[in-house]
């Protein structure tokens, strides 16, 4: 019933858009003026904001430089200057020169980097150990297949993993870590355009990313890791990072397709339609995807999403979007499969045991965004979002070990209804001595969820063992002040944050159980940068911040008393160094846990089992070898990770504590694009059920791709993912399973197959740039 309304709401959505731009009309330009925008380094720089002013500093024509930095922008007939903007950069204004009509060529070129954007890098550059940032010309000219390989251009430290060949929810690891599928050992926080993605108290697992399936790549402009939960503005499961992915409201051209297809039966369409108007952005997308995957049992997974949006400046001063999202998963997994069956010929590294193991879901998102920027310089925002999710996950872990009739599957069924409420305000400040930036904000987040976990037989449920109506609010209030201080020399974080959590759950099944509970946390937050001399660009950095991790609410029913928040107090010491082309970043980082999360599968839970440390060493480092050619490359260590307060010491499993990741991008060399990017990580350590431990493999894993721009209008693209072939696992686990009815019950390890050499072809048409 919901996407029957969703579909018509998105119709009348849609034409509102139409009639919107219908009713803009023209205003008689006659200029047309084309460039460039270059960095410092003379590197070409995508989604800069261009703009034309008159002699009054009021806007006359606005645009968004394209992936390769060019722009076009047509002007009326007056005298007018030339703006460029970009993150990260200090504004680079032309001079006023009238226009006449005709064409007219102009580059725009950034002279130096801004000092005000303290948590900003630009287009693959690392600027300080805290921040990472990929923009849009990355996922442009990449043709990405699954969503874990949007994390992997990040590198820093992360390693991702699929349990079920891409359907499934990613299992994230990271500092020594395992975070399950996001939500444990303190968290890492994924935002989408200012909401939150991780499912709270999710039906498979607690701060669960199913919501990455509605993201369609082409519509990524940025993606930005901020290393440590240092800024004040993210509250629940930010103890590890917060990776904040902003998406496009307008595509560089009018119209836009792309077709993909490659092994394993795999196809892809994508097809956007991004109208012109002078005071409005907008964009109808839809992107469908089928994969068999590289499995004996095929995969058949569906993906579907349809993304809708507005942006409209009602004023100067003032703008207005909306986004419509909708989305539709299906598929088969082979799951977590005994790795010494495999090891012994017995099955195949693509087979499986259980046929019915898959998932299914339907997500539709409305989301709403005002902001508001003040002459002084404030800027106001408010946004909301209202979503609905269902969600059916089958899954079997230890096959017939408890049931040799009819198998251990199970189903874990979420059907949720979300909504989310966000409030900020921020003002730049100047004093004798510096400059300072102000925001303060408010956050609702407010989740009610129907939990049920049942066996099931051929996905036909036999037995309902736990059903709950479920409810989880959360209201954070924040505020924090940057500081420039010292001429640029001195740069001063202070912030502070409070969550309050409510939660509530009604058991269904023993309607007497009805357990209600209240926590929270004061969250410091605290940074300082120093640079001794400004012409040498050597800065150190240090940066402390405490976040809250929630529990599932589902632990309230098994044990009312339980905990249900724990704290991570990260602390990170570093230096960058910026120098022409090449950049460098190095930290070292301590993280403590208050109270470690282990999720129960066949439960549904978390538990908490004790408080953590970890601490290791990162090195970052980035050099443009030329205008075309750069290099990117990261190792993290993590020299050890343990509970405290054990004897024999206990060391924390499931995680690698090296990953490594190195980038060579080629862009815009007469009309070629392409990449090719390493990621490993080292073989690390498994509990067996008896305490014992052993260790299993690492990997390492390289991807290529290139693309070809044949004319203005037409591009070929050719990826080859896993150009080795290496045969390696992605994820592993440890518990007793039985194959089959009378077999042998086995302590053994279970893991995931990663893909094999996987070759995807792919052409993608631009038509009516805009501007012209």
């Amino acid at each position: 019933m919901i996407f029957m309304q969703s579909r018509g709401l998105m119709g009348l959505f849609t034409l509102l858009i139409l009639l919107s731009h219908s009713s803009l009309g023209q205003e008689g330009y006659q200029t047309k003026v084309k460039g460039t925008v270059l960095d410092p380094q003379d590197r070409l720089v995508a989604n800069a904001v261009v703009r034309a002013l008159d002699g009054l500093g009021r806007e006359k024509a606005k645009t968004l430089s394209s992936a390769e930095g060019t722009f076009q922008l047509v002007v009326p007939n007056q005298t007018l200057a030339l703006t460029a903007e970009s993150p990260g950069f200090e504004t680079v204004t032309s001079g006023l020169k009238e226009y006449r009509g005709g064409e007219e060529s102009l580059d725009l070129h950034f002279g130096k980097l801004s000092k005000a954007e303290l948590t900003m890098v630009v287009s693959e550059r690392v600027i300080e150990p805290s921040v990472d940032q990929r923009d849009a010309a990355v996922f442009n000219r990449t043709l990405f297949t699954r969503d874990d390989q949007i994390f992997q251009t990040l590198g820093a430290g992360l390693s991702l993993g699929q349990h079920s060949g891409g359907g499934k929810s990613l299992e994230v690891r990271r500092f020594g870590f395992n975070l399950d599928h996001g939500g444990d050992g303190g968290g890492v926080r994924v935002m989408m355009d200012d909401m939150l993605v991780n499912q709270i108290s999710g039906g498979h697992a607690h701060g669960y990313l199913g919501g990455l399936k509605a993201l369609s790549p082409e519509l990524v402009q940025e993606v930005k890791l901020i290393n440590g939960p240092f800024d004040a503005q993210y509250g629940d499961l930010s103890g590890l990072g917060v990776v904040t992915i902003r998406t496009r409201t307008s595509m560089p051209d009018r119209a836009t397709l792309r077709a993909q297809v490659g092994q394993f039966n795999t196809r892809r369409v994508f097809a956007a339609y991004s109208p012109v108007s002078d005071r409005s952005s907008s964009l109808i997308a839809n992107e469908y995807s089928y994969s068999d995957g590289p499995f004996q049992q095929p995969l058949n997974y569906l993906r579907n999403n349809t993304t809708l949006a507005h942006s409209r400046r009602l004023r100067p001063n003032q703008t207005l979007t909306i986004r419509a999202m909708a989305n539709l998963s299906d598929y088969f997994a082979a799951g977590q499969l005994p790795v010494d069956l495999i090891e012994q010929g017995r099955l195949d590294r693509f087979g499986f045991i259980d046929p019915s193991e898959g998932g299914y879901t339907q997500q539709g998102t409305l989301f709403g965004q005002y902001t508001y920027e003040a002459k002084d310089g404030g800027i106001f925002k408010a946004d909301g979002m209202v979503q609905r999710v269902l969600f059916d996950l089958y899954s079997n872990f230890t096959f017939f070990l408890e049931n040799e009739e009819g198998g251990d599957g199970f189903v874990q069924h979420d059907s949720r209804l979300q909504q989310a409420a966000n409030f900020s305000y921020q003002r730049p400040q100047q004093f004798p001595g510096g400059v300072g930036n102000l925001m303060v904000g408010f956050q609702h987040l407010d989740n009610q969820i129907n939990l049920k976990l049942s066996a099931h037989t051929a996905r036909v449920p036999t037995e309902l063992l736990t059903s709950a109506q479920t409810r989880v609010s959360n209201s954070g209030w924040y505020a924090q002040e940057n500081l420039t201080l010292a001429g640029g020399k001195v740069q001063l974080g202070l912030g502070g944050r409070w969550d309050q959590f409510w939660f509530r759950a009604d058991d269904q099944l023993v309607l007497t159980n009805r357990p209600r509970a209240a926590s929270g946390l004061f969250q410091p937050k605290a940074s300082f940068a120093f640079t001794p001399k400004l012409d040498f660009p050597f800065t150190m950095h240090v940066n402390y911040g405490r976040s809250v991790t929630s529990s599932n609410v589902r632990a309230l029913i098994l044990d009312p008393e339980s905990p249900l928040t724990a704290s991570t107090d990260f602390l990170q010491l570093g230096t960058s160094h910026n120098k022409g082309r090449f950049s460098v970043a190095t930290s070292l980082f301590l993280i403590n846990r208050s109270n470690q999360q282990i999720y129960v599968a066949d439960a549904g839970f978390n538990e908490l089992a004790g408080p953590t440390r970890s601490y290791g060493f990162e090195v970052k480092t980035s050099t443009a070898i030329n205008r075309y050619l750069s290099l990117n490359a990261s190792l993290t260590k993590v020299l050890n990770s343990y509970f405290k307060d054990t004897e024999p010491r206990e060391y924390i499993d499931r995680a690698p504590r090296f990953t490594g990741y190195v980038g060579l991008t080629l862009t815009q060399w007469k009309g070629w694009n392409g990449s090719l990017r390493f990621r490993t990580i080292n073989r690390f350590l498994l509990y067996r059920e008896d305490g014992s431990e052993t260790r299993v493999p690492g990997h390492s894993v390289t991807d290529f791709f290139m693309a070809r721009r044949i004319n203005r209008w037409l591009e070929l693209n050719f990826s080859v993912d896993n150009i080795f072939d290496k045969q390696y696992f992605e994820t592993f686990s440890h518990y007793t399973s039985r194959v089959a009815p009378g077999a042998e019950a086995i302590d053994r390890i279970h893991g995931t197959p990663g893909y094999p050499l996987t070759v995807v072809g792919g052409v993608t048409v631009r038509l009516f740039p805009k501007g012209e």
